[in-house]
């Protein structure tokens, strides 16, 4: 007979253990779950991420070209140039919306005559959104969006054209680095409510196997790595 749902749970998760070779749980479970997660363990590191600063910003910029992003090392006097510039070489309109966040307040946006940006969330009528990020990643060329009042989400998913504003010193090497910076930003039961892992353009190849970009979000991907 059943001992109960606790002995139930038990029987199963320690039945789980056995198959990975972890042996079976001892002590108080809910306090070492507690204890996890008041310092949790560092998970495995890709060996390739693991390089110095400048060789990890050439390694992002490498993979996030190969996920079909497109990608421009600037300085941040340039960082709204190369934004104009871009959606003209793309014959887009020179309207965006922006994030309204720090990480793109210092940048001399007024220097673009032509360029019209409104800060605040997307709406379905916009073609293109500039964006800061938390983080990139150097093993593979990902973007880490974390929402917020400065960072609305659908700016990452509604225009068609995403533009994304990432400084230098924010590359890590891989995605446990992120944990970790996330922790340390936010702070115990206080992360963002949505943390959104971006490689590239939105794409699908669910028809035929043909890969088609835009299928689920932006079909065009345009970052800006700002050196430091």
């Amino acid at each position: 007979m059943s001992g109960g749902p606790d002995e139930d749970r038990a029987r199963i998760l320690n039945g789980i253990r056995r198959s990975l070779q972890r042996g079976a749980l001892t002590g108080d479970p809910r306090k070492a779950a507690e204890a996890r997660l008041a310092e949790p363990p560092r998970g495995p590191a890709v060996a390739r991420a693991n390089l110095p600063p400048a060789e990890r910003v050439e390694l992002f910029c490498r993979w996030a070209e190969l996920n079909n992003a497109t990608v421009a090392r600037v300085s941040a006097a340039e960082v709204p140039r190369e934004v104009s510039a871009y959606l003209a070489r793309n014959n887009l309109s020179a309207q965006a919306a922006m994030a309204p966040s720090p990480l793109l307040a210092d940048f001399d946006w007024a220097s673009q005559k032509m360029l019209s940006l409104r800060r605040g969330r997307a709406e379905a009528s916009d073609q293109a959104s500039v964006t800061g990020a938390f983080a990139g990643i150097a093993e593979t060329g990902t973007l880490v969006m974390a929402s917020g009042p400065d960072h609305p989400v659908t700016l990452n998913l509604l225009p068609d054209t995403h533009i994304v504003v990432l400084r230098e010193n924010d590359i890590v090497g891989g995605y446990e680095d992120v944990w970790r910076r996330l922790r340390e930003r936010y702070g115990k039961d206080c992360m963002p409510r949505t943390v959104n892992i971006i490689t590239g353009p939105s794409r699908t190849g669910d028809i035929e196997q043909t890969i088609e970009l835009g299928a689920h979000g932006p079909r065009r991907m345009h970052i800006l790595v700002v050196r430091e």
